[in-house]
C-alpha cells in the first residue's frame, strides 16, 4: 500500500533583508576573541596592554647583566605612544567631577584630590608628549615632568582614600549580609537573595582590594618621578618595574571583566 501523499508545503516567508552589520551578540554568549575585539575596541584596553610590555621590557632590562640596545629602544617607544592615548583623557575626570554627588564632607574633599589631580596629571601629560615627540620645544620638559608626577602622586593619595572608605563599607555590609544568611540557615531558610547578594559584595571587594594595591603600586612609581632618579626606590629599578607590571595586570585584568 503506497503511503498518502505529503500535504503541500507553505512557501517560507523571505529572509529579512540583510544590513550589512553583524548580528549582535549578547555578553554571556561572546567567545575569547569576540571579547578580545571588544577588549581592543577601548582606548584603557590597548594602553593597559602597551603598560605591561613596558614593564615587562623594564624588568628585563633592570635584570639583564648586558640591556639590549633593542628592547630598551622598544620600551622608551612604547612609553612615548601611551602618552599619545592619554590625549584628551582628562576630560573624564572634568566630568566625574560635574556629576559626583558626594554624600558627605570627607568624601567631597578626598573626590576633589582625587579628580582634579588625576585630571591635571593627564592635561599635562599631553604636552609631555608633544614635548618628547619634538613638536614644541623641549626646554619645559623638566618642568612639566615635575609637575606631572606630583599631580599623578595628588591623584593617587585621594583615590586610595576614597577605595579604603569603600572597601570599609563593602566588609560592613558583608558581616551583615553574612550574619543574617547565619540566621536564615538556622531557621531553615533558603536565603538564596542573600546569598546572591554576599557573593556580589565579595566580589566588589576583591576588585576594590586589586584597586588599592594598583594605586599603591603606582604610587610607587610616582614618587620615583618626584624624587628625580634620587632615592632607595631609584636605586632599585627592578623594584619599580615590578610595580609597574603588577599595576598593569590588575587594570588590564579589571578592563577585561567589565568589557
Amino acid at each position: 500500500m503506497e503511503p498518502p501523499p505529503a500535504p503541500p508545503q507553505q512557501p517560507l516567508p523571505p529572509p529579512p533583508p540583510s544590513t550589512g552589520k553583524p548580528t549582535a551578540i549578547s555578553q554571556k554568549d561572546r567567545d575569547f576573541l569576540l571579547h578580545l575585539e571588544a577588549y581592543l575596541a577601548k582606548r584603557d584596553g590597548v594602553d593597559k596592554l602597551l603598560k605591561i610590555s613596558r614593564y615587562t621590557a623594564k624588568l628585563l632590562l633592570s635584570t639583564a647583566a648586558a640591556p639590549s640596545p633593542r628592547l630598551k629602544s622598544f620600551e622608551s617607544s612604547v612609553g612615548l605612544s601611551r602618552k599619545a592615548f592619554r590625549l584628551g583623557k582628562f576630560v573624564q575626570d572634568v566630568n566625574a567631577l560635574r556629576f559626583f554627588h558626594p554624600p558627605d564632607r570627607q568624601s567631597l574633599i578626598l573626590s576633589l584630590i582625587a579628580y582634579l589631580g588625576e585630571g591635571t596629571y593627564f592635561f599635562v601629560e599631553q604636552f609631555v608628549w608633544l614635548s618628547k615627540s619634538g613638536l614644541i620645544d623641549k626646554r619645559n620638559l623638566s618642568y612639566l615632568q615635575k609637575v606631572s608626577a606630583w599631580t599623578e602622586l595628588i591623584g593617587y593619595a585621594g583615590s586610595l582614600g576614597l577605595k579604603i572608605r569603600d572597601l570599609t563599607e563593602l566588609r560592613e555590609e558583608e558581616g551583615r549580609l553574612t550574619r543574617s544568611l547565619e540566621v536564615g540557615l538556622t531557621r531553615g531558610d533558603a536565603c538564596r537573595e542573600e546569598a546572591a547578594r554576599l557573593r556580589k559584595v565579595r566580589e566588589k571587594a576583591l576588585m576594590k582590594r586589586l584597586s588599592i594595591v594598583q594605586d599603591i603600586a603606582d604610587a610607587i612609581m610616582a614618587l620615583s618621578d618626584v624624587s628625580d632618579g634620587q632615592g632607595r626606590l631609584a636605586a632599585r629599578p627592578s623594584v619599580i618595574a615590578s610595580a609597574g607590571l603588577i599595576s598593569a595586570l590588575i587594570s588590564a585584568h579589571k578592563n577585561w571583566v567589565s568589557c
